[in-house]
């Protein structure tokens, strides 16, 4: 399934998701940003897909949004209705699907686009990657759980200067910083980022989206409550298929065979 601004394959249980504006960086539309909440849920809801990758295409990961929209008089759909209908909606779903998502990031991740990155399980970029958090630039304020995300990921010293300065972050930077998971050769990013995908999507997927909701959740917990839900989905995890072949294969000496139930 593909469109215009938006690109799906579906290989090895991973699907493939390409945000596919490059003439203007992957910046947000209306139509890609409604585009990607529909295929998202679709591989929600797809037993063959166990794990999601979202790239950019072209030189660029995403610029965030396109801003010839909102200066268009009859094309601007307007602040409210892009953060409430455009990028809110993208962020839950992020969080709320419980299958694992990778982001990543071929190119510049800018404004609404960093933060859609940060915000999926798994970030990996190339090494010729940069961050930045441009809405201070402009005269805007972080979006997209920008000012949720970064400060939780990097401190709250350092999240304030990169919004406030709009200042660029190297991928290296990055992942000293703990900001992302990890930076990959150039060279080799695609083939790193396939074996990654492979691996999620072949480990228990149930597990995978049960730890999902824990690390939610423990964004406000209290460490009482945290430890009980802790109890509650380990004993869901116990009764799930996979464990019961992931005991078996530790036993048995053998590669587990996961099937994600």
């Amino acid at each position: 399934m593909s469109n215009n601004s938006i690109q799906l394959r579906i290989e090895n249980k991973v699907a493939y998701i390409t945000l596919n504006r490059p003439e203007v960086f992957n910046s947000f539309n209306r139509e890609m940003a409604l585009n990607l909440q529909s295929i998202m849920d679709d591989c929600e809801s797809n037993d063959e897909v166990r794990a999601m990758v979202l790239t950019g295409n072209g030189k660029a990961f995403c610029a965030g949004q396109d801003l010839k929209e909102v200066t268009d008089p009859e094309l601007n759909p307007g602040f409210k209705k892009i953060l409430e209908e455009h990028y809110n909606p993208i962020i839950t779903r992020i969080r709320a699907i419980k299958k694992p998502i990778v982001a990543a990031v071929n190119g510049v991740a800018a404004g609404a686009g960093a933060n859609i990155a940060l915000a999926c399980d798994i970030v990996v970029a190339h090494e010729k990657v940069s961050f930045i958090q441009a809405f201070s630039l402009i005269g805007l304020v972080p979006d997209s759980a920008g000012t949720f995300f970064l400060p939780r990921l990097i401190g709250f010293q350092k999240a304030s200067a990169l919004a406030m300065l709009g200042d660029k972050v190297t991928a290296e930077e990055a992942e000293r910083l703990g900001m992302i998971y990890k930076v990959m050769p150039l060279d080799s990013f695609e083939d790193e980022v396939n074996k990654l995908a492979y691996k999620l999507a072949h480990m228990p997927t149930k597990a995978l989206g049960l730890i999902k909701e824990l690390f939610n959740q423990s964004m406000n917990n209290s460490l009482k409550d945290q430890l009980a839900l802790e109890s509650k989905l380990q004993i869901e995890a116990a009764q799930s298929d996979d464990y019961a072949e992931g005991v078996a294969a530790f036993i048995e000496k053998r590669k587990p065979e996961f099937k994600g139930r």
